[in-house]
């Protein structure tokens, strides 16, 4: 089984990234293969307006990522109040429909404020239940973190567990 993690900000040295590499340790111990996407990592040419046309050969590998997991683990910021708009550029530039159809997805969201990122994973569960994502209530769990300014990033949540890692890789 194939899990690719997706740290879905481009912000240098970003909690999301940290706490991204945390849900990739906690896989790699249950001995499944992961793959970690930072989107800090993204081809600068992929911004460019004739990206939509023709993407850049420097962005096959995040795509390839994508498509060649069983389970996808979406690990995001709260920026006021929503999603990071890199991460839903990348979304956009993904392959449609067969990058989440029956793909199995969970959510990791993070925020300072007392909600814990809870809109921008609602935001996520629409838009990859829109793209037909794998969404049931045994494989997408959403753990939303709450931080205060001085947190240092730690993921103490049971969203990622033996059981809930057998259920991602349950696709269609």
């Amino acid at each position: 089984m194939t899990i690719t993690i997706v740290s879905g900000t481009n912000r240098p040295r970003s909690c999301t990234r940290q706490i991204a590499a945390q849900v990739e340790a906690i896989y790699r111990a249950l001995d499944l293969r992961v793959r970690l996407l930072d989107l800090a990592d993204l081809p600068p040419e992929l911004f460019a307006p004739a990206a939509y046309a023709e993407k850049p050969p420097a962005f096959a590998p995040f795509p390839a990522a994508v498509l060649d997991a069983d389970g996808l683990v979406v690990v995001t910021p709260e920026y006021n109040g929503g999603i990071p708009g890199v991460l839903e550029y990348f979304i956009d530039m993904l392959p449609f429909p067969e990058s989440f159809e029956g793909r199995a997805v969970c959510f990791v969201g993070l925020a300072a404020g007392m909600w814990g990122a809870l809109r921008p994973v609602e935001q996520r569960q629409a838009i990859f239940g829109y793209c037909n994502a794998g969404e049931t209530n045994d494989v997408a769990r959403a753990a939303c973190l709450q931080h205060p300014p001085e947190w240092r990033p730690s993921l103490h949540v049971g969203a990622i567990t033996p059981s809930t890692s057998r259920g991602l890789g349950s696709r269609g």
